[in-house]
This record gives C-alpha cells, structure tokens and sequence, in this order.
C-alpha cells in the first residue's frame, strides 16, 4: 500500500510538472484569439489563394512566385527567430465557393499566420467572414474591387491600387489623352470586371463623355462575335473591356471581321501580360491596358534578376502582380516578426496583434510606399498605362504608353 501512494505521488508530480511546462503563455491567454503555435521544427506559414490552374492560372502562378522570391530572401537571413517561412498555395479556379472552401480548410492550421490574397476579388469576399472570425489577416496583391475595404473587416488589406483608381485614371485617359468621345463598355459579370466597367461609365460620363453600349460577355466561350458586331453598330470610338487576358485574347482576334478596326480596346489590369500578346500577335497591336509594373529601380532591378534566375522568365511575363506579390509577402512577415515570440522551443504569433501589425504597415518597397489606412486601403498611387505595338517579328509586344 505504501510502495503505491509513492508510486502515485511520483505519476502526480510528473502530470504536474508536465502541465507546467505546456502552459499556454500569457500573451497568448490575452489574446482573444490565441496564437499561431510553431513548434520546432515546423515553419512559419503563409496562406495563398486563387487559381492555380486551369485559363486564370497565369496569375495565381505568377504571384506565388513574386512571394517566394520574398520568402526565399528572408529565410536566407536567417528567417524568424531561426524557423523558415514557407509559402501554402491553394487553387481556388478563381471561384467565390472554393474560395470559402480553402479559407476553411487554412484556418485550421495553427502555425499559419497570414494570408497573401486571396488573388481575386469574389473569392476574397467570400473568404473574409471565416478569417475575420479566425483572426487570419490577409494582404492581398490583386483583389481591387472598390467595396472589399468598405465592409468592416479588420483582416481583410490590399496592397493594390483599387478598381475606383483604376477606373478614374482609365477615364481620364480615353476622355482626354485619347480623345473618345463615344465609349463603349464590355464586361466578364464578375465583380471584378463588371464593377471596373461601371465606375469607368460613371466617371467617363461625369467628364461629359457618351457611352454608346453596355455589353456582358460569358466567361470561357470561344466566340463573342455577336456581341462585338452589336458593339461596333453603335459607333464607339474605343471599347473598354474589365475582365481578364482569356476572354480580351478571344475579343481582339474578333475585333477586325466584327468591324470594329481602327476602335482601341482598351483593357486593365487583369488583360495586361504575356499572354494577351503571345495570343493575339497582330490582331492585338494598338491595344492599351493599365498595369500595376513600377519604375524601375535598383531594387526592382535585383528582384527580376532573382524571379528570373528562380523561374527562368521575366518578372511580369505573366501577370502586372509581379512585384505586389513581393511586397505582400515581405509585409506579412515583417508583421510577424515584430510581434512572435519565442517560449523554450516553440514560436508563438498572438493573432490579434498580428492583425494590427498589418493593418498599421509602413514599408517602402518595390510598388512604393505601402501605408495601411483604417480600412485596409495600402496603395492608392495609381496606374501606369501599356499598349501593343509590333515586335517586328510578326508578333507584338507591350511598352509603357506614350501620349
């Protein structure tokens, strides 16, 4: 009987002991949303979503490259507190459902942190309310629609210029550069194409210019000849298209037998890349289409010199995101970094400072100045403009667009 009492004083001791030692820290227990608990040996991760196959996956490829050029870079110092971080890219073919799907599926991982996107805008509003819940900030590099920011969230932040911006420059430019008088709008129905197309509509007319149509295509079919025909009867002088490169490619190699030569389709940023170039060739030359590339720099300079040398293609080959998707991730790390902790060997990140380090981001890097407001607006500086000229070989290339 008393070799048994020593026995259970013995097992009590270790169960105390050992609930010592895996008490929660107290940052953590303040946090009304706990932490982020990496152990050793495990890495620091980040989240990203969007189409990763299928005719949109040029920009979920292109972005997550742009990241782990950032990623690779900060490991190579040395990380955070001696753990990697490490980049988790889940295709969402773009779609608001999949989107919630992997947003539910990334909340359950408590060493990821953040997320970098998600990449489109309908996906990114669907995903929101289960990351705001969770305390999973997100930083996205693309996702430009105008409301995303007006809708409360804590977590949801942005890096790229909005649509709104987008829109205004892009009025401007056909109203007074271009000289359009008669415009006509095209969109794809998503949120994203569909609102470009009005905010470009209500700013052109406020400028006093006429839209002489108002069309929407459906995404993936091989024919919008209808469509464009019924555009050119009414007598455009340039169509403004929001949507992305696949359907631009299908329009621009339509443009010409649906009797719209000499009309400048005018694109934006989810038209502008490779892409649209290497299908169109010819039929694409005299198009122009906003993009998000920065001026050069010798920063710039080295990070194309290492996606090239990592990817084997230039940097903005395939998507204007490029380097957005640089400075999302660099901030989402520098936001970690200046609120992790380490306890024995175990990294902990308590979410809701997490939270508030992004939002309050100050950081220069390759796009600019990236200063967070109070909603999560963290670059506002506005478009540069590309058209199509003739590559001399047949084929057509972009150049920066001169007036």
């Amino acid at each position: 009987m008393k070799k048994l009492s020593v026995l259970l004083v013995i097992v009590m001791l270790a169960t105390a002991l050992a609930a010592c030692g895996s008490k929660v820290p107290e940052a953590c227990e303040s946090d009304p949303l706990g932490c982020a608990v990496i152990e050793k040996g495990e890495t620091v991760k980040i989240g990203m979503a969007g189409p990763m196959l299928g005719d949109y996956a040029m920009f979920g490829k292109d972005i997550s490259q742009g990241a782990m050029v950032a990623i690779d870079e900060v490991n190579a110092a040395g990380g955070l507190e001696g753990f990697n971080f490490e980049l988790i890219a889940e295709d969402t073919g773009g779609s608001p459902e999949q989107g919630a799907a992997v947003a539910s599926k990334f909340v359950t991982d408590e060493t990821m942190v953040a997320i970098a996107g998600h990449i489109f805008s309908g996906e990114s509003e669907a995903a929101m309310p289960i990351y705001e819940d969770a305390g999973f900030p997100m930083m996205s590099p693309s996702a430009t629609n105008p409301p995303l920011t007006q809708m409360g969230s804590t977590v949801f932040n942005r890096l790229a210029f909005t649509d709104a911006v987008q829109a205004k420059f892009a009025a401007e430019m056909l109203k007074n550069d271009l000289g359009v008088s008669k415009l006509a709008l095209v969109h794809d129905g998503s949120a994203y194409g569909q609102g470009l197309a009005d905010e470009v509509q209500a700013n052109f007319e406020s400028m006093g210019g006429e839209v002489v149509a108002y069309e929407a295509v459906t995404p993936g079919e091989a024919d919008y000849s209808a469509t464009l025909a019924a555009i050119a009867a009414a007598g455009p002088e340039a169509v403004y298209y929001g949507g992305y490169a696949a359907e631009a490619i299908v329009m621009a190699n339509q443009w010409a037998q649906a009797g719209l030569t000499g009309v400048t389709l005018f694109g934006c940023d989810g038209t502008f890349g490779v892409e649209f170039t290497q299908k169109t060739g010819a039929n694409g030359i005299g198009s122009i289409a906003a993009s998000l590339v920065p001026p050069d720099s010798d920063e710039k300079t080295a990070f194309d010199t290492a996606y090239q040398t990592k990817f084997g293609l230039a940097a903005g080959e395939l998507s204007a995101f490029t380097w957005s998707a640089y400075d999302t991730a660099y901030t989402l790390m520098n936001a970690a970094m200046s609120v992790a902790f380490v306890d024995g060997d175990t990294l902990y990140i308590p979410r809701s400072a997490m939270v508030a380090a992004v939002r309050g981001t100050n950081y220069n890097g390759l796009t600019g100045a990236v200063v967070c407001d109070a909603t999560g607006e963290c670059n506002a500086s506005g478009p540069s403009f590309y058209e199509v000229v003739s590559d001399g070989a047949g084929g057509s290339t972009w150049i920066p667009f001169t007036k």
